[in-house]
């Protein structure tokens, strides 16, 4: 298959501010990403980086004073920056793209039954589902796809249900419309390690038997590694690097990403690797630095990191690195 025909979403020079009266916070600023059909794609950064608001993006459903300032979000050929609310509604939230929100299994209504919840979603979404009994059979499909005992689940309020459980509600929630795409915003957020594989072991088997695209959000880089194919490393607002799973990990090429390995926990032939601590802080995305956002923290910085922004260099089919290093002069 040709792979510009096999691409699911394509964000080309996308830019959202928050516009307030002290200036604008650069959020994303100028970022290209691709999502093919049945991969997985992770988009990987620090806290703050912007990585959420891309999400936001993507659903519009940005929160106030976020704005898309400029580019496109074509998904299945559609472009979703002209789309208004109701064919959004209509056509991709959802059905087409559905999220798993950071913190979602707080977010469950704590006076409302599991069963009420879903139904309530089914009915709202799914127009070919008017009757109750019929929503109550998908409920019950739901939780049964999730791994859990619809008996139990059901009849049961959040707060009667352990955070593992909770989070695999919110992904029941997520398949509801049977989505092309799932955007999961750090799912594996507040729950101990071993709910977290947990989660992320359904995660890929769901990918699997369903055929579904998922890009994941998150910092946590063990949980990448687990079930990306492709990864997007963000810094401040902007892609810096991105490549398939391999080369990520075992031939970073942007000092960022390589700061980012070096300070997770690993062990090399049988010893656990020295940590490195990246030096500084993330940018005020305000008044960001001009050239490259990462030269106050970077220990490789040049003269001309802190003049010039640096361009996107192919490094090998599909590794691609912002960086002076890898620019010949």
């Amino acid at each position: 298959m040709n792979s510009e025909n096999n691409i699911l979403l394509d964000i080309r020079k996308l830019r959202v501010y928050y516009v307030m009266s002290t200036g604008s916070v650069k959020a994303v600023d100028d970022v290209d990403l691709t999502i093919k059909n049945n991969e997985v794609v992770a988009l990987v950064g620090e806290s703050g980086c912007g990585k959420s608001t891309l999400a936001y993006s993507i659903l519009r459903i940005l929160p106030y004073p976020g704005e898309i300032i400029s580019g496109e979000i074509i998904f299945n050929g559609m472009d979703l920056t002209k789309m208004d609310e109701e064919e959004l509604r209509k056509k991709i939230r959802w059905r087409n793209i559905s999220m798993i929100f950071q913190g979602a299994m707080n977010s469950l209504n704590p006076v409302m039954k599991i069963k009420d919840q879903l139904m309530e979603a089914i009915i709202y979404h799914e127009d070919a589902i008017e009757d109750v009994d019929a929503a109550y059979l998908k409920a019950i499909e739901l939780i049964r796809r999730v791994g859990l005992d619809p008996d139990r689940v059901l009849n049961s309020y959040p707060h009667e249900l352990s955070g593992g459980m909770k989070q695999r509600v919110v992904i029941a929630m997520s398949l509801l419309l049977n989505p092309r795409l799932v955007i999961a915003d750090e799912p594996t957020t507040a729950l101990d390690v071993t709910t977290q594989a947990n989660i992320i072991d359904l995660l890929k088997d769901i990918q699997r038997e369903i055929g579904i695209s998922i890009l994941l959000i998150t910092h946590d880089l063990p949980v990448v590694a687990e079930i990306a194919d492709r990864v997007y490393v963000m810094y401040a607002g902007k892609i810096v690097e991105y490549a398939d799973i391999y080369s990520i990990f075992k031939n970073p090429q942007h000092p960022y990403t390589e700061g980012l390995i070096n300070s997770v926990p690993s062990l090399v032939e049988g010893k656990l690797r020295k940590l490195t601590i990246m030096k500084g802080e993330p940018p005020d995305l305000i008044n960001p630095p001009k050239g490259c956002r990462f030269h106050p923290r970077c220990p490789y910085k040049m003269d001309i990191c802190e003049k010039e922004e640096p361009p996107p260099v192919k490094l090998k089919e599909g590794h691609v690195a912002n960086c002076w290093l890898h620019v010949k002069r």
